[in-house]
This record gives C-alpha cells, sequence and structure tokens, in this order.
C-alpha cells in the first residue's frame, strides 16, 4: 500500500501512518523534537557547506550531550497498530 500512495518507495506513507498511529494508541513519537531539530539542521547546514567550497562544519548538539542517555525508542508495533487506512 505504502508504494501506491506514498513517495520515497512508500516510506513517507509508513512514516505517516506510524505517527498517526502513536498519537491514536498514546504511544510515544518515534522522533522526539531533538530529532527534528536535527534533521532540520541538515539543509541549512549543507547550504552553508556549498557556499565554503564543501569545507565541513560543525553538526550542533541540541541535546548538550543527552543524545548518550537517551533510552532506545520501541519501534515494534505493540500496543498499536490499529490504525486502518482505505485503498485508493
Amino acid at each position: 500500500m505504502g508504494k501506491k500512495v506514498g513517495g520515497h518507495g512508500g516510506m513517507d506513507f509508513i512514516m505517516d501512518w506510524r505517527l498517526i498511529d502513536c498519537l491514536r494508541n498514546g504511544l510515544p513519537l518515534d522522533q522526539d523534537v531533538y530529532d527534528a531539530a536535527a534533521w532540520s539542521a541538515f539543509g541549512l547546514l549543507s547550504e552553508k557547506s556549498v557556499a565554503k567550497n564543501g569545507n565541513p562544519l560543525k553538526f550542533p548538539d541540541f541535546t548538550k550531550g543527552q543524545w548518550k542517555s537517551n533510552k532506545p525508542v520501541n519501534l515494534t508495533l505493540d500496543g498499536g497498530a490499529t490504525t486502518k487506512f482505505r485503498n485508493v
């Protein structure tokens, strides 16, 4: 189903479905605010690096080192996977 309705080989659909399923089932999200900030930084840092002839730039640690002690994210479908989808 993901390949039929989503981009990037179906992964856009899968990630959107997983987000909605977690929200509906009260499960923690797979991505926290620090992950979102890191994902967002790639574009800006890439643009700056290109402007400096491809020189590497320091990547900001938005967690101030706390990523080293983060609890692992449970990526199983335990307690979830109840969100249905329509065939289009």
